[in-house]
């Protein structure tokens, strides 16, 4: 038996589509091809990898079983491909981040500018998204690190998660609250008749604020609905609401007043994550040493903004 990488790839991109002529067109060849080297690879294992019923496509029960395998396979390939052509300089080293929108603009900036100034020549690639976008796109293999929240629930098994920062939300107004009048606080029951500037669904902020009001009793008045963090600062500055946000992206915001939250307040924790099966790239390491570097280094000369904390 003589299984070929090329096979493992046409039979995952088979697997993911469901198609053979998609497929086909996934990964470049003629349909009639990759169906040749489908066939090849089924005689070489001794089992068939897919019933086709009537033009649709799916799984048997040793096709389940290669799934995971062979994406497993290719990934270590493909990372010590890289590993290799970084080690002898074939090609300038790649690293790709992800971020949720609040740490996109205010962790990530300064930890890729030391980055860049550290390794000039590696192609540094960021990508924005809710956590769980984050976390499907590493799970994908399509990114190496990612800034997320930690989920209540826990992380995917998949993942190798370290936690790094708690932050706490805080409310941005462009008004002062009269609740926080004596205490410069205010509960999260403070809120219940203040309109609130709503972030979309899918966004891990809009789920925090949801749970923080249902805890509290009551249901938020929503004033504007489905924005990202950017329009929903500008919205709260417009003076149509308030929004539960964290500390660190309101800092340096000239026009949004920021209360703090009495305790217990609502707390999230931020973590670097990658995937568990993959051994990551030179690249990939060095970026998550200097983010390390980066939040002891905060954490020492007071830099970190309000409500941030290292753990």
């Amino acid at each position: 038996m003589q299984v070929q990488l090329h096979q493992l790839k046409y039979f995952v991109a088979v697997a993911e589509v469901r198609h053979f002529t998609q497929a086909a067109d996934l990964v470049g060849i003629t349909q009639p091809s990759l169906s040749k080297q489908i066939h090849a690879l089924e005689t070489d294992l001794g089992a068939p990898l897919f019933e086709r019923v009537r033009g649709n496509i799916t799984l048997t029960t040793a096709g389940e079983v290669l799934l995971p395998l062979a994406k497993r396979i290719l990934a270590d390939v493909e990372t010590a491909t890289r590993e290799v052509q970084e080690l002898v300089g074939l090609r300038r080293g790649r690293v790709r981040l992800g971020a949720t929108p609040s740490l996109a603009t205010s962790l990530a900036p300064p930890v890729l500018r030391r980055f860049r100034d550290a390794h000039p020549s590696v192609d540094l690639r960021v990508e924005e998204g809710g956590s769980q976008d984050l976390v499907r796109l590493l799970l994908r293999g399509d990114l190496d690190l990612a800034l997320i929240i930690m989920p209540a629930q826990g992380a995917d098994p998949g993942l190798r998660v370290d936690p790094i920062l708690r932050e706490s939300l805080v409310v941005a107004s462009v008004d002062p609250l009269p609740a926080a009048h004596w205490t410069g606080q205010v509960r999260v029951t403070d809120l219940r008749d203040q309109p609130l500037v709503m972030f979309r669904e899918g966004y891990d902020l809009r789920d925090a604020t949801l749970q923080a009001c249902r805890a509290a009793g009551f249901e938020p008045t929503v004033a504007v609905d489905g924005g990202e963090m950017d329009a929903v600062l500008s919205l709260v500055e417009a003076g149509l609401g308030v929004a539960l946000v964290p500390g660190i992206v309101v800092a340096r915001r000239a026009g949004v007043r920021v209360t703090r939250l009495a305790p217990p307040g609502v707390r999230r924790t931020i973590a670097v994550a990658r995937r568990r099966d993959v051994v990551p790239t030179h690249a990939g390491r060095e970026l998550r040493r200097i983010l390390l570097e980066y939040v002891h280094d905060a954490t020492g000369g007071d830099e970190l903004p309000p409500g941030v904390e290292p753990l």
